[in-house]
């Protein structure tokens, strides 16, 4: 392991148990990580308010990931969207939750970002990447939905739904779409271009 990642490791209290022992449903992203929420939340480790759901994607819904375990070599996985968990940490480190990639789990920030974002200067503009940073809290009162984009057109499961029932509130069964969109107009939270992303979470020291 190389020294800086170590170092950072070494000094930061992981949120969540090791990766086997989460809660995980295989393209379901948007919720494991209202599930990761959800185990934080009864923990009281850390304040829920430190943590952010990070949806990726961008206006044609096809946004590159590097170190994915769906990855074939070394080449990266396009997905229509991704979720994964920020913690802003106390530290001057922040740490990146993501149960899909082969990176550690937590991972420092830094290293999430230059090894599964790289940079949008080496991408044709239509695969740049936005994110909608939407805290965690707010994310678990407002996000609901009822897996019928997992649905083909004769209603048969794509792939099969996680084994607790539909996360739904009291507004809402689906808002999905209002969580991928990268329109600022709609849903929650903040909609930024990957850069600005980067530059506000990254460690500025």
């Amino acid at each position: 392991m190389e020294q800086p990642l170590a170092a950072a490791l070494v000094a930061y209290q992981p949120a969540l148990p090791a990766r086997p022992a989460c809660l995980y449903t295989s393209c379901y992203c948007e919720e494991n990580v209202w599930k990761l929420c959800e185990y934080i939340r009864s923990q009281n480790q850390y304040p829920l308010e430190e943590f952010y759901a990070v949806f990726i994607s961008n206006d044609r819904r096809m946004v590159p990931l590097w170190k994915q375990k769906s990855r074939r070599g070394s080449q990266p996985v396009i997905w229509d969207y991704h979720v994964i968990l920020l913690h802003v940490s106390s530290g001057n480190q922040n740490f990146i939750y993501d149960l899909d990639t082969v990176l550690p789990f937590p991972c420092p920030f830094d290293t999430y970002v230059e090894e599964a974002f790289k940079s949008d200067d080496i991408l044709e503009p239509g695969f740049r990447r936005k994110v909608r940073v939407v805290r965690a809290d707010l994310y678990m009162k407002t996000f609901a939905s009822d897996r019928s984009h997992m649905k083909d057109a004769s209603g048969n499961w794509q792939q099969p739904p996680p084994p607790y029932p539909c996360i739904e509130t009291a507004d809402f069964k689906m808002n999905l779409d209002n969580f991928i969109s990268m329109n600022p107009g709609v849903g929650w939270g903040s909609v930024l271009p990957l850069p600005e992303f980067v530059h506000g979470f990254g460690n500025q020291s």
